[in-house]
């Protein structure tokens, strides 16, 4: 998996995790981003994009207006000239057995290029993931990233017979 790559994700995650509130994966359609892996345990950290920016935009702006940071979202346009948002609030974990492919188009696989928006997204992702280990909820219907890590180590140390 190359860092800052874009990746489609096998349906056969979503059914063996089963968590209620993973993002929809549209049939093998839904665009993820690769942010970082944790090395010492090779599981990475997945976020969802969507295309529903003004819904996004809103939240942020809502979030601008009370004075609080907005690290649970990132809006930007990609190299394929559309608008993204980020979906850190919903990041979660992922072992590369369950990465169906990269994301292309025409044939080149989709990255995001800028460095300055790639440290600001890892940065968001660092603080979010922090506080997703301590058990901070940012939605009502935000997935138990804890619950699918624990059974992404369960399976990756299940030894075959």
């Amino acid at each position: 998996m190359k860092k800052t790559g874009f990746y489609i994700i096998k349906d056969k995650f979503f059914e063996d995790m089963s968590a209620p509130y993973l993002k929809g994966n549209k049939t093998e359609n839904r665009l993820h981003y690769y942010c970082f892996e944790d090395t010492s345990t090779g599981i990475y950290w997945m976020i969802p994009l969507s295309s529903r920016i003004d819904k996004y935009k809103r939240i942020m702006k809502k979030k601008e207006k009370a004075r609080k940071p907005c690290d649970i979202l990132h809006v930007v346009k990609l190299d394929d000239s559309r608008e993204s948002a980020f979906l850190i609030q919903d990041m979660f974990h992922i072992t590369e057995e369950y990465i169906e492919r990269e994301y292309t188009i025409a044939g080149n696989h989709l990255m995001l290029t800028s460095k300055h928006t790639a440290k600001e997204v890892e940065q968001k992702a660092k603080k979010v993931m922090g506080m997703l280990k301590r058990g901070v909820k940012f939605t009502p219907t935000q997935p138990d990233v804890m619950a699918i890590l624990e059974k992404l180590r369960q399976r990756k140390f299940v030894i075959p017979v």
